[in-house]
């Protein structure tokens, strides 16, 4: 099972607050392990421009600035952007899939600051690791639910819609998930 590109949806039951109704875009996912990006979590009192003010970046247009969002708990202090396929740095991107691409490089930043970057993006801090067999283990102790990820999911809808969202994709509505597991 290759969950790269799709999106864990966190079930109510989900026992540790940081994961608490998120939604993640899995960047990878292998035998080795997963490794992913909650994408409706917003740092409050962060925008992208209070990094890039950190980093000397100058900002060109204000219509620029944007969410930074709480990526996972994993090197919290590394950034990571989420992005539309238009954008390739030079130095180093990670292909997931036709839509979605990861860059951790300074240039994106750059990149974007000047209204040169991808068409759409997303940018966190921190990210969500799983180790060998870890993510298999939280989904068959009913922790996540898995969709399909949209370009208009991820980096169009309002965040306090996401989750909810990516439930409906599936027809469920959030009412009715137990928290529990169960076996038939």
């Amino acid at each position: 099972m290759d969950l790269t590109g799709r999106l864990l949806i966190a079930m109510p039951g989900m026992e540790d607050p940081r994961f608490a109704h998120s939604l993640v875009f899995l960047n990878a996912h292998s035998a080795d392990g997963a490794m992913g990006l909650i994408v409706n979590k917003p740092i409050e009192g962060m925008k992208l421009s209070t990094l890039l003010d950190q980093l000397s970046i100058a900002l060109a247009r204000p219509d620029l600035d944007s969410d930074l969002f709480f990526g996972g708990p994993v090197e919290s202090g590394r950034g990571f952007v989420l992005h539309s396929t238009d954008f390739v740095s030079d130095l180093n991107t990670l292909m997931v899939d036709d839509a979605f691409s990861m860059t951790a490089t300074q240039d994106v930043l750059e990149s974007i600051a000047v209204g040169a970057g991808p068409a759409r993006s997303l940018m966190a801090l921190g990210y969500a690791g799983w180790g060998s067999g870890q993510l298999e283990r939280e989904i068959s102790q009913n922790g996540w639910l898995t969709c399909d990820a949209t370009v208009e999911l991820v980096f169009d809808m309002p965040n306090e819609e996401k989750w909810a969202a990516a439930l409906a994709s599936l027809g469920v509505d959030p009412v009715s998930l137990s928290a529990t597991a169960g076996r038939a």
